[in-house]
């Protein structure tokens, strides 16, 4: 198996940005999901409701060379904005209902947010020091932590589970007499790791250590998926997929499964074309229709 993709979300629910080669730090991709955007009471506004974040390219130095500052923001209707490194001056805010201390990035990146998105109460916030930020102590170690990504520094999705589920997209399709889907890219699922040449699919679920290529990481948990993978980032538009089809193959615990969590366990670069080696594995559970 191999790394066939990599990518970076400089600001959380805003447009990937695919890169060859990226450091690996205790908090996950250097210059991942280091800010979001959050709305006047403090608390994360995500793709999830307000679609119109895809539409904003992100960049900061690690995901183009030409960036000099701390974050360059992109918008097709509006001029590029370039934002200086920040002074900590952390203030809470809310990110999945527990207080996270941020720094604000500043009266005019939030305007310029405003106008990008099309709603008059965001702020964008910038992460100044992840290490506040702990990770679930059901599978993680006390030192563990992560700026803004959901639950776990970095996730990882297979191309062979993505190619098994279109195939039940399609099977879904047929049974309610619908029109044959186009098959949905990986990006849907938004991981930084994208694997190639696993065996089987959701051969993932099964991993508990993994190496790509000088770092080591634990696959502590299956990711959980919400509606946000059924918008089309390029139209916008929301569907039923892959949600209703994961709902028929992959749901357990009232929740549905789709990509792992990934914790790494020291620090280093990894590249497209990295070879990944599975180190421990454990039992994993059978996929089968509900």
């Amino acid at each position: 198996m191999r790394l066939s993709a990599l990518n970076i979300h400089p600001v959380k629910s805003t447009a990937i940005r695919p890169v060859d080669e990226a450091y690996v730090g205790r908090a996950g991709l250097r210059g991942d999901r280091e800010w979001m955007v959050v709305d006047s009471t403090g608390t994360l506004v995500s793709a999830r409701e307000q679609p119109s974040l895809f539409d904003v390219v992100a960049d900061t130095p690690h995901t183009d060379a030409s960036v000099t500052g701390a974050l360059r923001l992109r918008h097709p209707r509006l001029a590029d904005l370039a934002l200086s490194p920040l002074e900590p001056q952390p203030v809470p805010v809310v990110l999945h209902k527990k207080d996270v201390l941020t720094t604000p990035a500043g009266a005019i990146a939030d305007q310029w947010l405003r106008e990008a998105i099309g709603r008059d109460d965001v702020r964008l916030m910038w992460c100044d020091d992840p290490t506040r930020r702990g990770l679930n102590p059901a599978y993680a170690q006390p030192d563990d932590h992560t700026a803004f990504a959901d639950s776990a520094p970095l996730s990882l999705a297979s191309t062979t589970s993505v190619r098994q589920l279109n195939d039940w997209t399609a099977e879904t399709a047929l049974d309610l007499g619908e029109p044959a889907p186009e098959p949905l890219p990986v990006q849907r699922f938004r991981a930084n790791v994208i694997i190639e040449g696993a065996d089987e699919p959701f051969a993932e679920d099964g991993w508990r250590r993994v190496r790509i290529g000088d770092v080591t990481f634990r696959v502590p948990a299956p990711i959980d998926r919400c509606v946000m993978t059924t918008i089309d980032p390029a139209s916008l538009d929301r569907g039923k997929e892959p949600i209703r089809t994961l709902a028929r193959h992959r749901r357990w615990d009232g929740k549905t499964w789709f990509a792992v969590k990934l914790v790494p366990d020291g620090e280093g670069t990894i590249r497209v074309g990295d070879e990944l080696t599975v180190r421990l594995t454990v039992s994993r559970r059978r996929t089968a229709r509900c």
